[in-house]
C-alpha cells in the first residue's frame, strides 16, 4: 500500500492567523463578527471555532475531577462508580395510584424516589381547609400517617435516595415521612436524599410567604440540627433556580441567583448557631436544563466552580465546597402543540445535564405540561436516562466535556458573568432585598422579552409549533381531574383517620410541639414526628408550627412557556373551524410557471399552516387578470402574491389595485420584501409582506382578526 501516512508532514498545521485570513477571504468583505459570531442570551460571543489559545489564562482547566474547585465534578470517578440518580417525579394525586406507579417505576430502572406533594399539602392545609382546586393539584395529597402508609406500602424509604418537596417551612412534610420510616421499623440514619426546603425559591415563584422569613429560617435551622443528629445522610436545604429559567431566564442568571440564595441561607443559619461546614454539607441545588446544549453543560461546571469559591470565602473546608446538583428538564421550551417533539427536546437536555455532571435528574414526560403523566409517558422519559447510561455509556466517562475548548471557554465566561451579577445582588442587600426591589424578576423579564422577540420572528424555532407544523396531528387532550370530587374523597379519608385517633394524646403532642417553637434545636422536629404518630394531620402540625404569621409579598416571576402565543393562535383557528365547519383560507396568487413561484408558495403555505390556516394553491397564472378572477372566485378574503423580485415591479401594482377595486376588504400579502419597492407596493394596495424576518406572531394575529377568527 505505499508509505505510512505522516499527519504532520502531509497535513501541515495552519496558524490561527492563516485560518482567519482564509475565512475573511471567503466572506468577501462581510464583517466576521456580524456574520459568524453569535451572541447568546447570556451576553457571550459564541465563536464559529475555538482554538487552544482560548484556554490561555484559565487556570481551572488544569484542575482534576474530584478536586476543588470541582469544575470537573465532585468525585474523581465521575459517574463511573456513582452514576446520576434517576429521580423521576411521580405526581399522581391519589395515594393508592401513587403507590402503584412508584413500585412499578422503581422496578423498571428508577433508583431514586422523587415525591412531589400537591399544592394544598405544600401549604400545610388538610383537604377541608384548602380550596378544591389545590387538592390533588400537581402532586400527591397527604394529610396523615394513614395516607403515608397507603402511599408507600411495600416501599422501603431507606432503600434508595428520596427527594421530598416540603414547602417553605419544611418540617411538617418532613416529619410525616420520618414518622412513616419509624413506623416501618427502619432507621432514620439510613434515610438519604434531599428535602426541598427553599423559602426564597417559593417566594420568587409564588410572590408570597405565609410566614415571616425569620420563621422560615428558624424552621430550616431546627430541621437541619435534627438531621445532623438523626438523619446525617439527609440534605435539608435546597436552592432552587428552575423558576427563573422557566420564566425565560438564562444560564448566568441561574448561577448568580443560586449563589445569592445559597449565601442568604448560609448567613441565616450561621446567625442561628450553625457552622459553615454543617450548613454547606446539607445543601442541594436544583436547576432547570435549557435547550442550549453546550451552554447548559458549561452552566453546571461553572456553578460548581463559583460555589466552591463562595463556601471557601466562608472558610468552609474542601468537602463543604462540593455542590450537589439535582436537575430537571425545563418547561419553558416545551409545547402542548405536537408534544411528541418534547421527547427530542428532553433527550438533548438530559445529555447536557449528564455531561455537565449533575447528581440526579428528572426528565420531563412529553405530556407533563398539560396533564398528569401516565405510565407510557413516564416510561419514555425514564428510558432517556437508561439509554444514555446503558447504550450511550455515560456512566463510563469522567467529565466528558473536559478538554473541549468551546466548553472550557464558555464555562469560564459564565462563571465570570455570574459572579458579577452575584456581586450586584450582594450590593443591593442580598437576595431578599433584591427580590423585594424586583431586581432578579426584572433581569429575567428582560431576557424573556429577547426570547419572545426571537420566537415571534422564528429566529428561535419550536419545531411543530412556530415552524414545520403537523396539521394532521391528533391532539392529545388533557385528562379531566375532578378536584371537587377528589377533595370530597380526601375529606372522608381524613375523617376516617380521625376516628382512629386518641384525641387527648394527639392534643397533648401538638401542645408539646407548640411549646418548643422558640428553641432552635432539633427537638421541634422530633416532637412533630411524635405528633404524627399520635394521629395529627398535616394541617394540625403545620398550624402548630406557624409561628409568626406576617406575610411577605413581592412581584412573582412570570413562569410561562415560549410557545404559548403560537399555540393560542393555532387553537383559536382550530376552534373557529370546529365551530363553523370551515377552515379559514388564503388564496395563493402564484404568478408565472412553477419554477418561478414554487419556492415562495411553499414557504407561504408552511408559514400559514403554523396558524392552522389553509392555502389554496395552483400551478400559476400567466396574466394579472387570470390571477384576479381566480382569487375572487375562490371566496378567500386574503391573498398571497407569490413570484420573484424580478417580476414584482410589473405584476404587483396592477394585481393589487384590481383586487382592491373588486374587493376593498381583501387582505393582500406579498411573499417577499423588495426593500426599494415597499412604499410603492403599499400605495398600490399591499397590506403585509411575508419574508423570513417577519414577525410571524403579529402577521398571524392580524390575519386572524381580518378573517374574524378572533374578535
Amino acid at each position: 500500500m505505499g508509505t505510512a501516512l505522516d499527519i504532520l508532514k502531509d497535513f501541515p498545521a495552519n496558524t490561527h492567523a492563516e485560518w482567519l485570513a482564509a475565512v475573511e477571504k471567503e466572506l468577501k468583505g462581510k464583517p466576521f463578527d456580524k456574520t459568524l459570531v453569535k451572541k447568546s442570551y447570556e451576553g457571550i460571543d459564541i465563536q464559529p471555532m475555538y482554538f487552544v489559545h482560548d484556554l490561555d489564562g484559565l487556570p481551572q482547566v488544569d484542575s482534576l475531577p474530584g478536586e476543588a474547585p470541582y469544575m470537573r465534578g465532585t468525585s474523581a470517578s465521575g459517574h463511573r462508580i456513582n452514576a446520576w440518580n434517576i429521580a423521576q417525579e411521580i405526581t399522581l394525586a391519589d395515594a393508592e395510584a401513587f403507590n402503584q406507579a412508584a413500585q412499578y417505576d422503581l422496578s423498571r430502572g428508577q433508583n431514586s424516589l422523587n415525591i412531589v406533594l400537591d399544592c394544598a399539602s405544600l401549604r400545610g392545609l388538610d383537604p377541608e381547609q384548602a380550596p378544591a382546586d389545590l387538592v390533588g393539584k400537581k402532586g400527591l395529597s397527604l394529610s396523615s400517617l394513614t395516607d403515608a402508609k397507603a402511599a408507600f406500602a411495600g416501599i422501603d424509604l431507606t432503600a434508595q435516595p428520596c427527594r421530598l418537596t416540603c414547602g417553605p417551612l419544611g418540617i411538617a412534610p418532613a416529619a410525616l415521612i420520618a414518622a412513616l420510616v419509624e413506623e416501618q421499623g427502619q432507621s432514620l440514619a439510613d434515610l438519604q436524599g434531599s428535602l426541598v426546603v427553599d423559602p426564597l425559591g417559593v417566594l420568587a415563584v409564588e410572590g408570597t410567604l405565609s410566614s415571616s422569613l425569620a420563621t422560615a429560617y428558624d424552621r430550616m435551622a431546627q430541621l437541619t440540627r435534627w438531621a445532623m443528629a438523626h438523619a446525617p445522610k439527609l440534605r435539608t436545604i435546597t436552592v432552587g433556580t428552575d423558576g427563573y429559567r422557566n420564566s425565560g431566564g438564562n444560564a448566568v442568571q441561574d448561577i448568580a441567583f443560586a449563589l445569592a440564595t445559597g449565601v442568604a441561607y448560609i448567613r441565616a443559619l450561621q446567625e442561628r448557631g450553625l457552622a459553615i461546614n454543617d450548613i454547606a454539607a446539607r445543601m442541594s441545588f436544583e436547576f432547570a436544563i435549557g435547550n442550549d446544549f453546550f451552554m447548559e453543560i458549561a452552566k453546571f461546571r461553572a456553578a460548581r466552580l463559583a460555589w466552591s469559591q463562595v463556601v471557601a470565602s466562608f472558610d468552609g473546608d474542601v468537602e463543604a465546597q462540593k455542590m450537589v446538583i439535582h436537575a430537571r428538564t425545563a418547561t419553558w421550551n416545551k409545547t402542548e402543540v405536537d408534544p411528541w417533539v418534547n421527547m427530542l427536546r428532553v433527550s438533548t437536555e438530559a445529555f447536557s445535564g449528564i455531561a455537565g455532571g449533575v447528581d440526579s435528574m428528572h426528565v420531563s414526560p412529553f405530556d407533563e405540561i398539560f396533564r398528569t403523566p401516565n405510565e407510557f409517558s413516564r416510561r419514555i422519559a425514564r428510558n432517556v436516562h437508561i439509554v444514555l447510561k446503558e447504550e450511550g455509556h455515560f456512566d463510563k466517562v469522567v467529565d466528558p466535556a473536559g478538554g473541549c475548548w468551546y466548553v472550557e471557554k464558555i464555562t469560564a465566561q459564565l462563571a465570570e458573568k455570574a459572579w458579577k451579577l452575584f456581586q450586584d445582588i450582594e450590593a443591593a442587600g442580598g437576595m431578599l432585598a433584591a427580590l423585594e426591589q424586583g431586581m432578579p424578576q426584572g433581569a429575567v423579564a428582560q431576557t424573556a422579552a429577547q426570547r419572545a422577540k426571537n420566537v415571534a420572528t422564528r429566529t428561535d424555532r419550536f419545531v411543530g409549533t412556530n415552524m414545520y407544523p403537523n396539521l394532521a396531528e391528533k391532539r392529545l387532550e388533557a385528562e379531566p381531574f375532578d378536584h371537587r370530587g377528589f377533595q370530597d374523597k380526601r375529606i372522608q379519608a381524613v375523617k376516617a383517620h380521625a376516628g382512629t385517633v386518641d384525641s387527648q394524646a394527639c392534643g397533648a403532642a401538638l401542645a408539646a410541639l407548640r411549646d418548643r417553637l422558640s428553641t432552635l434545636d432539633g427537638e421541634l422536629m422530633a416532637r412533630a414526628i411524635a405528633a404524627f404518630r399520635q394521629g395529627a394531620t398535616l394541617g394540625m402540625v403545620a398550624g402548630a408550627l406557624q409561628g409568626d404569621s406576617r406575610e411577605i409579598a413581592i412581584t412573582p416571576l412570570n413562569i410561562h412557556r415560549g410557545a404559548e402565543p403560537f399555540e393560542k393562535i393555532r387553537r383559536a383557528t382550530e376552534a373557529f373551524t370546529a365551530r363553523t365547519g370551515a377552515t379559514p383560507k388564503l388564496f395563493l396568487a402564484n404568478m408565472g410557471p412553477i419554477p418561478q413561484h414554487k419556492a415562495r408558495a411553499d414557504f407561504s403555505t408552511a408559514f400559514f399552516n403554523v396558524g392552522a390556516f389553509e392555502t389554496i394553491g395552483n400551478n400559476g397564472f400567466a396574466t394579472v387578470d387570470e390571477a384576479v378572477q381566480a382569487t375572487l372566485a375562490s371566496g378567500a378574503k386574503a391573498v398571497v402574491i407569490c413570484s420573484t423580485d424580478a417580476t414584482y415591479p410589473e405584476i404587483v401594482p396592477p394585481l393589487a389595485q384590481e383586487l382592491k377595486a373588486a374587493d376593498p376588504g381583501m387582505m393582500i400579502i406579498l411573499a417577499g420584501f423588495p426593500k426599494d419597492l415597499v412604499d410603492a407596493f403599499k400605495e398600490a394596495g399591499v397590506d403585509e409582506f411575508l419574508h423570513v424576518r417577519v414577525n410571524a406572531l403579529e402577521l398571524l394575529t392580524k390575519l386572524q382578526q381580518h378573517l374574524e377568527v378572533i374578535a
